[in-house]
């Protein structure tokens, strides 16, 4: 049995920089089926440094009830978790206490999200300073960050309830 924690440390809103919302759909692992994913980074362009946006990225993403490094947090079975996915109108509007952010999402993504019910999300605390807004990410680069083993072991996942307004 693991007791939560909670994060003592301080950040501003400045360090954190600025944040990113990026999504993308792909196969399970069985095979069988596509899973949505969005993936919130930092630029690393925060006041004080790419190193205290990380350390402040951390704090915020723990405070949110979120694991920096662990295993996988079922948001469905956290009701009180303030992580909120609201898919829409074919927009995706992520909602963290530090952080909102609306991208739309291509049709297979959708689909993807609709089918499963839910999306993986990866909260990383590493910079990701050269996937900027308004240039297309490659699929060779997205997957170089996202199965990169100290940016993976440095992000919180979780699995977002897919909810609608109506």
């Amino acid at each position: 049995m693991t007791t939560p924690q909670t994060a003592t440390g301080t950040f501003t809103q400045a360090q954190l920089g600025t944040q990113i919302l990026l999504g993308w759909s792909g196969g399970h692992p069985s095979g069988d089926r596509d899973v949505a994913f969005l993936l919130t980074y930092s630029l690393g362009d925060g006041q004080d440094g790419p190193e205290a946006g990380e350390r402040a990225m951390r704090t915020a993403l723990e405070r949110s009830g979120l694991q920096v490094g662990g295993e996988t947090l079922d948001a469905s079975e956290s009701p009180n978790l303030p992580v909120k996915l609201l898919v829409q109108a074919g927009q995706a509007v992520l909602t963290l206490p530090h952080f909102t952010a609306q991208y739309t999402v291509p049709r297979e993504w959708l689909a993807a999200a609709r089918a499963e019910g839910t999306v993986h999300g990866m909260f990383a605390t590493r910079p990701w300073p050269a996937a900027v807004p308004g240039q297309p990410v490659s699929e060779e680069s997205l997957r170089s960050f996202v199965c990169d083993p100290e940016v993976v072991g440095t992000s919180a996942h979780c699995l977002l309830p897919v909810r609608s307004l109506g």
